[in-house]
Parts: structure tokens; C-alpha cells; sequence
């Protein structure tokens, strides 16, 4: 274990502690991304999570630094795991008798896949009319691309986002992080609680949610179209720059560390002029307004930047901060595990993990001051609680023997 992991806070985890979604069930059969961030903040909040994984347990298991399941250990803490044999007669059965009393049910197959499984919608509400099932995909149940595969590189692609992501010069730029998942998974949790409060506040019944990938990433563009149709012109790749304020940019510091800075306001614009020693700026009419700036804003960027090269990071974070004006580090993660705001909102912190000793878990990330979420044990091993969710769903000891034995069901030691 690194230096730098045991200066982390420390923590630990919290079971047992009640939530704002204690009591809510959700019956988890998505892979990967997008579905684990859903049921992640659904859990950080008390939501009792059923991850239903095949033999060869969910996807996002693989994904493995050092040996170690780090993406997993993340996004699935707080869950339970039964592992299944989707291949086996009884897999279905088996699922069907999760479902009474379910709040929640999630799945990420392919379009079509949950009908031939014998579990299309129709049959799940039959079985629990309250049940909200949230059906994430790559490009929504309906439309001629529905069978598609949906990787989210797929959809970060189609959206626009790569197109206008980068510098003008170069190749269009996929976010090195699997965006469209998250802001599916994000969009998904604030949809299943918003059905969940239809049924449960306003007696109104179970019902499905259509949660591609696509259409919440599009969305989180803006008014792309919009600018497009006022303008006729395509928004341009602009690197760290703005098309719409300036100045808003990165910088190179003198230590070789990077800056960030935004003056969308014409008041910061003013106060950054200011700050880099030149107040007759503010009266230049090419750099007077808004529209101004961005036109020259090459020439703005290159004496922001001449001066910010004379600083370090923290000689410019300070000398711009005592300015008022907005300005930031670029952070790697190193940095960002030594920040003292990191470290005082414990943003990060240390639980313990019978694998590495410890491992770093963020924080819930919505903080609310009378129900706080709470991470309440660490991501499961695959068919850790096995017999326990099947004692729950109503078989008896010999039943669960019986699932094990026959390879429909397994057991973690």
C-alpha cells in the first residue's frame, strides 16, 4: 500500500443504517456501466440492490487494474449478488419469484432479449403490478437502430459529442471515460425514482422506462440544434476554448502544471483584464464585450497566458484567487487525493477491503442533511448472498440445496 493511500481519511463501511430508500427493492440484471451506476446510487441511498450475474458474473467484473476488480469494487458496493445460470431451464423461474414486492427491476440486453427470455414486460407486471422496469440500450426499444449494439463509444459518436470534441486541427476526440453510460446511469436513477413516487405517492401502477444511452447524451449537449438552426453553422472543435465566452481556457504554468480559468461573465472578464496588469484592456474594443473576445480570442488567450507562464500552479491559484477571479488547478489524481478541500469533504477515504488492505471509495455523491446516503458494505464477491436472496424469495433450505447442486444456482464460499 502506497504512502499516499494511507494518508487517505478513513472510514468504514455502514450496514444497517437506514436510508431514504430503505425498503425500496431492485432486482439488477444489467452489465456493465450504465445499469451498476444506476443501482449505485440507488444503493447509496438505502435501496436494498439484487444483482442477478451469470455463472461467469457481470462484465464489469472484468475490468481489472492490477489483478484487482477496481470498476466493480466501486460501482457495485452496497449491492447483494445471486449468481445464476441463464442457461439453465430453471434461470427464469428462478427470476419470476424475485419479483413480488420488487420496487425496481433493471436489465441492459439487447432489444427483444428480455421477451425471448420469457420475461417481457407484459409478464413481469403480471406478476408485480407495481414493478417499474427501466430498460437501458444504446439506442431505445423503438427506431430502426434499436438492435443495434449500444456501446457508449457508439453513442458518444452519433450524438456530436466527439465531433465537437478536440482541437480544430487534429481528429475528432471520445472522452476517455465512459460518459454516455454515466449520464444514462444518472439519468436512469432520477427516472425510476420518479415512476417509484407515481406508484407509491400518487397510486398510479408499475410501468416501463425506456433509458437509452443515446437520447440523455444528446441532451446534455445543449442547444446544439438550436445554435444550428439560428445560425446555419456547425459548432466548430475548439479545444479547451469557448465558441460562445472568453476568456475560458487552459494554461501552462512555469512549473510545466496547467491552469484552468472561465470569465463568462463580462464583470470576471473585466477583473481578469485587471489581474494580468493590463486595465487599459477594458476599454479595448476588441476586448469590451463578449462577442469582442471571443473574436480576438487567440490574442486574449496569449496574454493570459504569458502571464500565468511566469507562475506555478499554486502561485497563480493564489495570486488569482486573492483577484477574485475563477481560476482552478488541473488536477491528475494525485493532486486531487492531496487537495485539502478533497481531503476536509473527504471526497475520498480509505475503507477496508479484505483483498488490498484498503480501498479508496468517493463519496455518496448527493449529500442530504436529514436522510445522508451511506455506503454500507463493500461490492460482493460473485454468489456472495446466493442463498440468502433464495431464502427470501420463498425456497426452503432443500430447494437451495437442490439450485446449487444442479448448477442453477452458485454460491460463493
Amino acid at each position: 500500500m502506497s504512502a499516499l493511500s494511507e494518508d487517505l481519511p478513513r472510514a468504514d463501511y455502514q450496514p444497517g443504517v437506514r436510508g431514504p430508500l430503505s425498503g425500496l427493492r431492485v432486482v439488477d440484471l444489467s452489465r456493465l456501466v450504465a445499469g451498476n451506476i444506476l443501482t449505485q446510487h440507488l444503493a447509496d441511498f438505502g435501496a436494498d440492490v439484487i444483482k442477478v450475474e451469470p455463472r461467469e458474473g457481470d462484465t464489469l467484473r472484468g475490468w481489472k487494474v492490477n489483478g484487482v476488480e477496481t470498476a466493480w469494487k466501486v460501482h457495485c458496493r452496497g449491492k447483494r449478488s445471486l449468481c445464476v445460470d441463464f442457461r439453465h431451464a430453471g434461470a427464469i423461474p428462478l427470476i419470476r419469484r424475485l419479483l413480488p414486492g420488487a420496487a425496481v427491476f433493471v436489465e441492459s440486453f439487447r432489444p427483444g432479449t428480455l421477451e425471448q427470455m420469457g420475461l417481457a414486460p407484459e409478464e413481469l407486471l403480471r406478476i408485480e403490478p407495481r414493478l417499474v422496469i427501466v430498460r437501458i440500450s444504446g439506442w431505445g426499444q423503438t427506431g430502426p437502430y434499436a438492435r443495434r449494439p449500444g456501446f457508449g463509444t457508439l453513442v458518444e459518436g452519433f450524438a456530436g459529442f466527439a465531433e465537437m470534441n478536440g482541437f480544430p486541427d487534429r481528429e475528432p476526440v471520445l472522452p476517455p471515460m465512459p460518459l454516455a453510460d454515466v449520464i444514462a446511469g444518472l439519468t436512469g436513477a432520477c427516472a425510476a425514482l420518479a415512476a417509484v413516487r407515481e406508484v407509491e405517492v400518487n397510486g398510479g401502477k408499475g410501468q416501463v422506462i425506456d433509458m437509452p444511452l443515446l437520447d440523455p447524451m444528446f441532451n446534455a449537449l445543449g442547444p446544439l440544434a438550436a445554435n444550428f438552426r439560428l445560425t446555419g453553422t456547425k459548432k466548430q472543435r475548439s479545444g479547451s476554448g469557448s465558441s460562445t465566452a472568453a476568456p475560458r481556457n487552459v494554461y501552462r504554468a512555469k512549473d510545466g502544471g496547467y491552469v484552468c480559468l472561465s470569465a463568462s461573465t463580462q464583470g470576471m472578464a473585466m477583473r481578469v483584464l485587471r489581474a494580468i496588469g493590463r486595465p487599459e484592456l477594458c476599454d479595448d474594443p476588441r476586448f469590451a464585450t463578449n462577442n469582442a473576445r471571443v473574436q480576438n480570442r487567440e490574442e486574449l488567450d496569449r496574454l493570459i497566458g504569458a502571464f500565468v507562464a511566469e507562475r506555478t500552479v499554486d502561485e497563480n491559484v493564489r495570486y488569482f484567487e486573492e483577484a477574485e477571479v475563477t481560476i482552478g488547478p488541473v488536477n491528475d489524481i494525485e493532486r486531487f487525493m492531496r487537495d485539502p478541500h478533497v481531503r476536509a469533504r473527504a471526497l475520498l477515504a480509505d475503507y477496508p477491503d479484505e483483498e488490498t488492505g484498503l480501498f479508496p471509495q468517493h463519496a455518496v455523491t448527493a449529500r442530504l442533511s436529514g436522510t445522508p446516503g451511506a455506503i454500507r458494505a463493500p461490492a460482493p464477491r460473485l454468489g456472495q448472498h446466493t442463498r440468502e436472496v433464495l431464502r427470501e424469495a420463498g425456497l426452503g433450505e432443500g430447494e437451495i440445496e437442490a439450485a446449487l447442486a444442479s448448477g442453477l444456482a452458485r454460491a460463493a464460499p
